[in-house]
């Protein structure tokens, strides 16, 4: 008997180390609902509005199971590629729509970086660290190469909403609001 999406994304989101993000003034749980809250206020796309509560999914599991402290690898030194790890675990639901702007949402920050004057300014403290683990900003060939990619839009949105997603004072809905629009996005129904 498979688990399905809605399941499984309720359930990573009660594991005990969806409640601290290291660096940050939000929980990774809080963190994600205001991304998916901010992309459905934008009348972003269901795929998009799901990629955006999902896109950290990543720093939630280990390659087994659920993680003990988000952020934790990225914050002592080592990238610990949890846009592809999160994009492996959704795609057992979704298809990439879904995941692959999970997937490329760090890529999408260096390329930001690059690319946009001021970029840098507006990320915190927490993520100006982590862009130094994860390769700083992208190169002028390697940003030419990630904007010619077919999810490059889509993961700069979530990238956006990424940053945005760290207010400390709001709260938004909880996942409950989101489980339809998962149901509906999963492969069969699952």
């Amino acid at each position: 008997m498979s688990i399905s999406a809605a399941d499984a994304v309720t359930g990573l989101l009660s594991t005990a180390g969806a409640r601290e993000y290291l660096g940050e003034p939000v929980t990774v749980v809080e963190h994600l609902l205001q991304a998916g809250w901010l992309a459905r206020r934008a009348a972003m796309p269901p795929a998009l509005v799901a990629a955006a509560l999902l896109h950290d999914a990543g720093h939630l599991l280990e390659a087994d199971g659920p993680a003990g402290l988000p952020g934790a690898g990225l914050m002592a030194g080592s990238d610990d590629d949890h846009g592809a790890r999160g994009a492996r675990w959704l795609a057992r639901w979704f298809g990439p729509e879904v995941t692959e702007p999970v997937r490329l949402h760090v890529e999408a920050k260096r390329y930001l970086c690059a690319t946009e004057p001021g970029y840098h300014g507006l990320l915190s403290e927490a993520s100006r660290h982590t862009l130094s683990v994860q390769g700083g900003p992208m190169g002028a060939a390697e940003a030419r190469r990630f904007a010619a990619s077919e999810h490059a839009g889509p993961a700069v949105a979530i990238r956006r909403l990424d940053e945005a997603a760290k207010d400390g004072v709001v709260r938004s809905q909880g996942i409950e609001h989101f489980l339809p629009l998962l149901t509906a996005l999963a492969r069969d129904g699952a």
